[in-house]
């Protein structure tokens, strides 16, 4: 999956001339959490809704109402946002976009084309949506969860005996994170198989494997 078909396209953004004012209006107005910096129309900068609150003067400022807006309305984003922000390219993974957020703890990040000029941005919200894609969940059906030796062929025989069960498969992912050495999990979401039909996968699958787990959802079409 690439970032430009996940990514939000044409995002809101500011220039670094823009006041701080403003900038805290449109997040607010907006709801956002961070906003694109462009100078001529390349990205220079991110500023967040942290980097506005850090900037604003304390409740406990001396200054008057009007003092504090001249202050709010002079003051440019130039002067807070985080200079050469870290981006990623449109063709790049959102895995990658995914893994980066979260080794740098941040929850969105600009997407720049080689010219250097923003062309999206991708969010873990964006992020949560691929995930869902790609599992397949929204699909519903039967999901079964295995942990298989980690040698060829095993997944092979795993599909045939679903397929001639009469499953239709939505998506295999397979993950080592949990698995003890030298064995590997694997979720298998299928279509398509009434309640006797899973029951029965399961006690044939249980002959052979180790099944985790064997979840029926609503099959949704």
């Amino acid at each position: 999956m690439l970032v430009k078909d996940w990514m939000t396209k044409d995002p809101v953004t500011i220039t670094d001339e823009t006041s701080m004012m403003k900038a805290i209006h449109i997040m607010k107005e907006r709801r956002f959490r961070r906003l694109p910096v462009l100078h001529e129309g390349k990205l220079v900068g991110l500023v967040t809704d942290r980097d506005l609150k850090e900037a604003s003067p304390s409740k406990a400022t001396t200054l008057d109402v009007h003092e504090l807006y001249y202050l709010l309305a002079e003051l440019q984003i130039k002067e807070i946002m985080s200079r050469n922000p870290l981006a990623v390219s449109p063709e790049d993974t959102v895995e990658h976009a995914a893994q980066l957020m979260l080794e740098k703890t941040i929850s969105g990040l600009p997407v720049v084309d080689p010219t250097g000029h923003l062309v999206g941005i991708i969010t873990q919200s964006d992020v949560f949506k691929a995930f869902m894609h790609i599992t397949g969940v929204a699909q519903g059906g039967v999901q079964f969860a295995l942990r298989l030796e980690d040698r060829p062929g095993l997944i092979k025989d795993v599909v045939d005996l679903l397929r001639s069960k009469g499953a239709r498969f939505v998506s295999l992912l397979s993950s080592y994170a949990t698995a003890r050495e030298g064995y590997r999990d694997v979720y298998i979401r299928v279509k398509h198989l009434t309640p006797d039909a899973a029951q029965a996968a399961k006690e044939e699958l249980a002959q052979h494997y180790e099944v985790l787990y064997v979840i029926q959802e609503e099959d949704k079409g």
